[in-house]
């Protein structure tokens, strides 16, 4: 690729352009293949930028393609110190649990289905991001997508596209929904400078791009609604799979549970049986309750002998055979887990193994002498020795535990951390959550992300400074700690973004990037105006996916500006086509929120070619259409 783009020499008007061509297609390539990750591809391009300088006269050039001065100017730029600042205000509303109540509030009109989810999810993402930076807005949703995705059972993979594609698509609702709607009006002032008086353009007005901007919203939500199942990918290979621990302790243990939610209707033979009168029988466990609005669960919340009333919600595990068949007797009704979505959570509560040490003071206790559930939460399940299993049918609760027995349990994880700090027991599943959420910090956190976004919305104050506001708050306010704060940065996504800063600057000042300009606009020849208004918007869209949408629009509007008075056009209309236009990035992940979701998500290059080659057709028609009825 490198090569190809350095054959150009003989026609590129320089040898900065050759080369600026051939490192910009070099970097296409190392990112569409994956040779090595896509931080450390966008790295060696930025140290390759740098040694110009020292190769200009065996390169044929006068000096380096990057002011080398300037070559590390993108880890301090506006929108990466701006990413390091959201990332750390989402991680501050995660950590009080801000983030649960939303996740919460989308599964309770969401439900659990991803073709309802999506919608919500989406249009909520979509939304914000006409009002603030679309990047911020999807860093905000990431805890959020993932807490919905493990209580929903979707893979992660299957929401944060759709939701990161809204994020970017939410950005033309408003006229500072993206930097470059946000420099738009300040481009058509300097275009006017230099025009006469019968060519002079009007600024745009806050809401003037939100007919576009509310269509090519709902076009997302639609694509992926319809055709998420066959562009989507299912399970990326470093997401663990849905189910994984019920999945280990089938193919390991033998045993097969399941958890149902179960609704206890009026007359039901279930009202006013306690615990242990039912639970052994039938082979099932109840792992928590719901009484009007009283959620029971943990320690102190599930004695033998609480008592079963009508209208209650139960969740219950069992081998899958043994909760239907219990179902059935009792006239219960099998509901899709959505009351106990919350605490059912992989990251509330789940199955786990302990073993018992010969010290412990387990051994020769039972589980109902020592009062495992009620009194520290712990459902026991099943103990397996070398002579066999005991399980939830054969009265496992009465079995005394013996030195080197496994025991597996459902628990919810705060229980078992402290179960683990007071009875010195072999934990075996050391992968369960255990900080705990500051709730206590709620009102802090969001007080700064709200002071964050005021100054947003509100100020001139740069978008990092006002950002970092609200960042460095959390920190001085206890939400965070200075080292949770670090790890809460993705720094993948920092180098990657920083990285490419530069090449963006090498192919504005070397030209590069006006000559191709140039040369496809004349290519185009005497055609009709919306035809020159598509080669506009592809133009913009390729720009856009080598490039930053800023320098895109600065280079293009101009361009957009003299096309349309030569062709008879409406200037504004143009130039507003361009910066829109910057807004179509979905082939590969160089867009900022593309970035930031393709670590968490395990999605590859291709994944993102794959949808977002469909995605950039849609928009184009849509943004293409919409110009031609609104303008």
């Amino acid at each position: 690729m490198l090569f190809a783009g350095l054959s150009l020499a003989n026609i590129a008007p320089n040898p900065e352009i050759s080369w600026v061509m051939g490192i910009l297609l070099l970097t296409v390539y190392l990112f569409t293949f994956e040779i090595v990750p896509i931080d450390v591809a966008a790295i060696t391009i930025m140290v390759m930028l740098g040694l110009t300088g020292l190769f200009a006269p065996l390169m044929g050039i006068s000096g380096s393609l990057v002011d080398i001065n300037n070559l590390f100017a993108g880890f301090s730029s506006n929108a990466v110190m701006s990413i390091i600042a959201v990332m750390i205000i989402g991680a501050g509303l995660d950590k009080t649990g801000a983030m649960n109540a939303a996740a919460r509030t989308i599964l309770r009109f969401g439900g659990t289905t991803e073709r309802r989810i999506i919608p919500l999810v989406s249009g909520t993402v979509g939304t914000i991001s006409g009002f603030m930076q679309n990047v911020g807005a999807a860093a905000l949703f990431l805890p959020v997508v993932s807490r919905i995705s493990a209580r929903a059972e979707i893979p992660v993979s299957r929401l944060l596209m759709p939701m990161g594609f809204c994020a970017i698509l939410g950005g033309t609702l408003t006229m500072v929904g993206s930097s470059p709607l946000i420099l738009l009006n300040d481009l058509i002032a300097n275009s006017n400078a230099q025009l006469p008086a019968d060519n002079q353009m009007e600024s745009f007005g806050l809401f003037s791009t939100m007919p576009i901007g509310i269509a090519l919203v709902l076009t997302g939500i639609t694509y992926f609604v319809l055709m998420g199942r066959y562009v989507l990918p299912k399970s990326p290979e470093n997401q663990e799979k849905t189910g994984g621990a019920f999945t280990y302790y089938r193919d390991t243990y033998d045993l097969d549970f399941a958890v149902f939610e179960i609704y206890v209707p009026r007359g039901s033979a279930l009202v006013g049986k306690e615990l242990d009168d039912f639970e052994t029988q039938n082979s099932v466990r109840t792992v928590a309750l719901l009484h009007g609005s009283q959620m029971r669960m943990g320690a102190g919340d599930l004695p033998l002998n609480l008592k079963i009333e009508a209208r209650d919600y139960l969740a219950v595990i069992g081998v899958r055979e043994a909760l239907v068949t219990f179902a059935k007797n009792y006239g219960l009704g099998i509901r899709p887990i959505s009351k106990f979505s919350e605490v059912l959570s992989p990251l509330h509560s789940g199955l786990a193994e302990i073993v018992i040490p010969p010290t412990s003071r387990l051994v020769d206790e039972t589980s109902r002498t020592f009062r495992l559930r009620s009194g520290y939460g712990i459902c026991m399940l099943a103990i397996v020795r070398k002579d066999g299993t005991r399980t939830v049918g054969e009265d496992v609760r009465s079995v005394p535990f013996e030195p080197g027995d496994t025991a597996i349990i459902y628990t919810d994880w705060e229980s078992l951390a402290h179960f683990d700090q007071t009875q010195h027991l072999a934990v075996v599943t050391s992968s369960y959550p255990t900080e705990e959420m500051r709730t206590n910090k709620v009102l802090y956190a969001l007080t700064f992300f709200l002071l964050a976004l005021g100054l947003v919305l509100f100020t001139d104050l740069r978008l990092s400074v006002a950002l970092l506001v609200g960042a460095t708050g959390m920190i001085l306010s206890g939400v965070l700690d200075a080292e949770e704060a670090y790890r809460a940065v993705s720094w993948k996504t920092v180098f990657l973004l920083a990285s490419l800063i530069p090449l963006g600057a090498a192919v504005e000042t070397s030209g590069a990037a006006a000559w191709i300009a140039e040369n496809v606009l004349a290519a185009l020849g005497d055609t009709s105006i919306w035809v020159i208004q598509l080669a506009l918007a592809v133009l913009a869209t390729a720009f856009t996916l080598v490039m930053s949408n800023v320098g895109a629009t600065v280079l293009l509007v101009p361009l957009a500006v003299n096309i349309a008075i030569g062709a008879g056009a409406d200037p504004a209309v143009f130039a507003l086509t361009v910066a829109l236009a910057t807004s179509n990035s979905f082939l590969i992940p160089t867009h900022q929120v593309n970035a930031l979701i393709m670590g968490p998500g395990g999605y590859s290059v291709p994944d993102f070619i794959k949808a977002g080659g469909i995605m950039t057709i849609l928009f184009l028609v849509v943004l293409i259409g919409m110009m031609q009825i609104i303008f």
